[in-house]
């Protein structure tokens, strides 16, 4: 099996390491220009378990310092959180009896109900029609507090607290049910009802216990930004891709949550703050595969597959629990992932799609946000080199 279409288009996505603009100023506008998708990136194929295609291209990062990407390197996989942690800890409630998805919200945390929402059901926080809005600057109130009578809240528990509570009073857009709108809101509160329902462990912790931990994902965590404050402790960011430079934290991340919400949080979150590889997703993909056929010892088949399935419930939704599916013409995993398939985006420039009818996985981790937010290209870029793996895997159909 031949992989050079693939190489050729990932080393053309990728910038070159071995160039470098004389003035860090130039950075910027270069990536702006539409050149490059990334300064770099690493894709991973599997099929049945195996690696077919692991490649590292182009730069870990270009500021402060031209580094290069290797495979083993770990990104801040942000939204890749939904599926790798809320998800997956449902599936094993259901799994256990422990929770059924038509419960409401509202049945689970007490203070909470007003304003419509106490019709909302643990389904529509996974199928993003909860109704609630896509996001909101929660960590501006959480530096209000900081500066003011809860100096030291920030990236706190106390933190995610507050977070907890200005959802449980926040208004809908929508009624619960009728519009699909992708909502970290949701997510947020998605992860407030399960540590409950775990009996109040952290979801770091659970995440650790009962996912990490039992499929071996040694590169794969959350970084709780307040243990490490209280420990002492660094992290490795010579291992770490960094993404954007943050204009309120005025630094390049690096070892810490990209998204706001999240660091403001803690960290740890719902919608986002895992870090991972490739490898570790591969991983995890591969155990999703196999409970979908039945041989894997995470998840039911039966549930895995109910979590899976498309019921269209929601007008126009493309979204199952919590995995999104293939929409026909517009999706991101291009045009050969069957209907059966399920994948997600990271804002941060990762992507995983899973197609249990020929058995593929594909992880493709990139730091597209760095150095600058406002490089768009992998757009375009995602469906064009799952287009590219499903030809050279002769799946093209």
């Amino acid at each position: 099996m031949k992989w050079t279409k693939v190489d050729e288009a990932l080393k053309a996505a990728a910038f070159p390491y071995d160039e470098a603009p004389s003035k860090k100023e130039d950075w910027k506008s270069l990536f702006k220009s539409g050149n490059y998708v990334f300064p770099g990136a690493v894709l991973l194929v599997g099929r049945r378990g195996e690696i077919l295609y692991h490649q590292a291209v182009g730069c870990r990062s270009v500021i402060p310092e031209l580094t290069p990407m290797s495979e083993n390197m770990v990104f801040d996989v942000a939204s890749l959180t939904k599926v790798l942690v809320p998800t997956t800890l449902a599936m094993k409630l259901v799994d256990s009896n422990q929770l059924s998805l038509d419960r409401r919200v509202s049945r689970i945390i007490q203070s909470f109900g007003t304003y419509g929402k106490e019709r909302i059901t643990i389904k529509h926080l996974l199928t993003h029609s909860s109704g609630y809005a896509a996001t909101y600057p929660f960590y501006h109130q959480i530096a209000r507090a900081d500066g003011g009578e809860r100096a030291g809240v920030m990236s706190s528990r106390g933190a995610a607290e507050m977070v907890y509570n200005e959802i449980y009073r926040a208004k809908l857009e929508n009624l619960p049910g009728k519009v699909a709108r992708y909502s970290d809101i949701g997510f947020i509160l998605l992860g407030d009802t399960i540590e409950i329902l775990y009996g109040g462990a952290h979801l770091d912790k659970l995440a650790h216990d009962n996912i990490f931990v039992p499929l071996n994902l040694r590169s794969t965590g959350y970084v709780d930004l307040s243990k490490l404050r209280m420990q002492g402790m660094e992290v490795r960011t010579d291992i770490i891709v960094p993404t954007a430079e943050c204009s309120w934290r005025k630094k390049l991340i690096c070892g810490e949550v990209h998204d706001d919400n999240a660091w403001a949080m803690g960290g740890v979150s719902a919608h986002a703050g895992v870090f991972s590889t490739a490898l570790d997703l591969h991983k995890f993909a591969s155990e999703m595969l196999k409970c979908y056929a039945g041989k894997g010892s995470l998840i039911s088949q039966n549930t895995l597959r109910s979590f899976w399935k498309l019921d269209g419930s929601v007008p126009d939704s493309s979204w199952a629990m919590g995995w999104d599916t293939p929409t026909p013409g517009k999706s991101s995993s291009g045009r050969y992932f069957s209907s059966q398939s399920v994948g997600h985006l990271g804002y941060t420039g990762c992507s995983m799609w899973i197609d249990p009818a020929t058995e593929v996985d594909v992880i493709l981790l990139s730091n597209r946000i760095h150095p600058t937010t406002e490089n768009e290209e992998i757009k375009l870029f995602r469906p064009f080199i799952h287009d590219l793996v499903m030809e050279t895997l002769g799946l093209a159909r």
